[in-house]
Parts: C-alpha cells; structure tokens; sequence
C-alpha cells in the first residue's frame, strides 16, 4: 500500500472547524479502503504567531516541503491587526506558496443546480455555470520589490508595491491554463490591464506567443480585467477558463465565488511545476473563504469549500479520480436534497452547523463508494 503524506495547517476562526470535517473523510478512507494517508499537523497564520512568534515556523515549512500535499484552512482575524507586518498571518499563508513555488492557482467556480437561487444573481445567469479561474500566484505586485512605506517628511508617507513578471511566469502560467481548457470546453480567456500597465502589454504579448506556439487548437480571448469583472457578473457562463494575474485573480476570484451563492462553496488548488524525475507536484489546498471571525467557534460554518479542497487534492495530486468524483457528486446530492447551512439556507431546506453538514457528505461519499 503506498503512503500518501498530508500535512494538515487548520490555522485561525473557522479554518479549525472546517479542517475537522476533512479529518474525518481521511479516517474514513483509511479504514473502509485503505487509502493510505499519513498525516502531520502544524500552526500557521495567528495560532503560529501566538506559539513561536512567526506566522509559520521553520519546522512546519519543512513538514510542508516534505509532503506529498498541505491542506490549508484560514488565518487572520482582529487579535493580530497590530502584529509586526513581517510576521502578519497571511505572511504565513505567502511564504507557503512562495517556498513551495506554487506559481498555479486554480478556482473554479462551480454553481450546482441545488444552489441558483442561493447566488445574488437571477437563477438563468447561473444555473450549470462551471468556470475555473487559473490564477498565477508567486509574482506580480504581491511579491514585487520594492515593497515599502516611505517617510517623506511634514507628515507624509509614500506607499509603494512594484507589479513585476518576467516572460517564464507569463508562459508556463498560460501553459496551465491552455491544458486545462483542453480537458473542458477548449476556451481560455486571458485578463490583464495593458490599457494603462507595462506588465500588462508584456502578460497580453507572452499569453498571444505561447498560444501560437503551442496551443492554437484552443480558442484564446483577451479582455480587460475591470471588463471581465463586468462580465462575470452580466454573463458569467460566456467563459470557460480565465488566466490572469496575482492581483486580478485575487478579485476575479472573489466575485466569481458570489455567483455560485458563498464563499463557503468555493476550493481551490495551488500547484507547482511537476518534479523532472518523479512528475510530482508541490501542492497546497484551501478554501477561498478566509477565517471569518465574526461566526468562529459557533459551528455554523459551511465546511464545503474545505471539503471539495480535499476532493481537488484526490484529483491533482493523488490521481484518485473515482474518489474525487464521488466526494464532488456527495456535495452536490447532499444540497439536492436540501441541507443547508446557514450562508446558503433558502426556504423549505433544513439549516445544519457545520458538523451535521460533514457527517452528511460523508455518508453520501461512502454510499458512492461502496
């Protein structure tokens, strides 16, 4: 049986609950089908910061470059807003993807027909909406130099964050996007603000080559990234898979998340380039929620999006297909028959907390299984 490492980083508010429920479909696996995980756990974000000072110690970041896939929940929260910038919780959250190299951010946003009438936007623009939002996560303004606030004297202060890419992040980004689109609805469009950034006429150009060069079977679009904002919420089911940058992707992302009803349903996966000997990927796993402190510790949050987390982590890195498609076909089947937490009760369901939510997919899950 061969040993499949997680490293499990809950971190703050609602990450601890959410991260509960995916423990209990990996005791599961491993006792109905001998899947075969072995599990670490460690701190990240405030918890980290409250035990060692840092958002992340240097022993969990080994733990993490050492397994086969993390599995993150959220950080952040009131308590650390005065913390030294360096040591911020998300601080933990960037050092992750940036000492994994995790330059891949994958979103999608999947509307299941249970939930239409949970999103902001009328049932006939969402219904059957499947989008995925292919993010680069390791460059751009979140990462560029110089990063700092400079004290200009008589009481001013100048704030300054550089928007950098360099030609291989553009094209291997790209190159994600494309392959994927091959395996959906062969559609990619790219977003970028070339109208009034130089990295943006770079990003449009590389994004142009590559398509050229490798992949011109699959159709490629170019919009404006305040034009695609627009659109995603006019008429979201016009795309397939959108690429765009660090900053872009963050709030491209964010509104795609309210199309499908909450931010409590959406995952995502965060990859790396594959090993040149093994073909393995780095990988982390999240859900785009963020910790959510206003409703921590009450049992109310929708584990969803930390549950399909896992199910993309089936996929992408453990190649288990069937179990991934499963446990994605358990979450739309549980909703079908109206279980709702509270971010997306509607009349007539029935309102559960977030372990009753849990226990519930895992039950649909093993019923498919077996």
């Amino acid at each position: 049986m061969s040993v499949r490492k997680l490293f499990l980083l809950p971190g703050d508010g609602i990450g601890k609950e959410t991260m509960a429920e995916v423990r209990k479909f990996i005791t599961a696996m491993n006792e109905k089908f001998g899947s075969g995980f072995e599990t670490e756990e460690g701190l990240v974000g405030g918890s980290a910061y409250d035990a060692h000072g840092v958002a992340i110690s240097e022993a969990d970041m080994e733990k993490a470059l050492a397994a086969d896939a993390v599995l993150f929940g959220a950080v952040g929260g009131p308590k650390w807003d005065s913390v030294p910038y360096e040591h911020r919780p998300e601080a933990g959250l960037l050092r992750l993807r940036k000492d994994l190299a995790l330059f891949a951010n994958l979103r999608p946003a999947i509307c299941y027909p249970a939930l239409a009438n949970a999103s902001s936007l009328k049932p006939e623009i969402v219904e059957g909406l499947d989008i995925l939002i292919v993010r680069e996560l390791t460059g751009g303004v979140y990462f560029g130099a110089p990063k700092e606030i400079i004290d200009l004297g008589n009481g001013q202060k100048r704030g300054i964050d550089t928007q950098v890419y360099d030609t291989y992040e553009i094209e291997r980004i790209a190159s994600v996007a494309f392959e994927l689109a091959r395996t959906r609805k062969n559609k990619v469009c790219s977003m970028e603000k070339r109208n009034v950034m130089k990295s943006g006429v770079l990003w449009n150009e590389v994004v142009t080559a590559t398509h050229k060069a490798k992949y011109s079977d699959v159709q490629l679009d170019h919009m404006l990234a305040d034009a695609g904002g627009m659109q995603l919420v006019r008429w979201p089911k016009q795309f397939d898979v959108i690429v765009t940058d660090n900053l872009f992707g963050d709030m491209l992302s964010d509104i795609a998340a309210m199309l499908t009803g909450s931010l409590g349903m959406l995952p995502s996966a965060s990859l790396g380039a594959p090993d040149e000997v093994t073909g393995k990927r780095k990988a982390m796993y999240e859900p785009v929620h963020g910790s959510a402190p206003d409703i921590a510790g009450q049992g109310i949050a929708n584990p969803i999006a930390m549950i399909a987390s896992f199910a993309m982590c089936l996929r992408y890195s453990f190649n288990m297909i069937k179990e991934a498609d499963d446990l994605e076909t358990a979450i739309a089947n549980v909703l079908e028959r109206g279980i709702r937490t509270g971010d997306i009760m509607a009349e007539g369901c029935t309102k559960v907390g977030t372990e009753a939510m849990g226990d519930a997919i895992l039950a649909e899950f093993l019923a498919l299984a077996a």
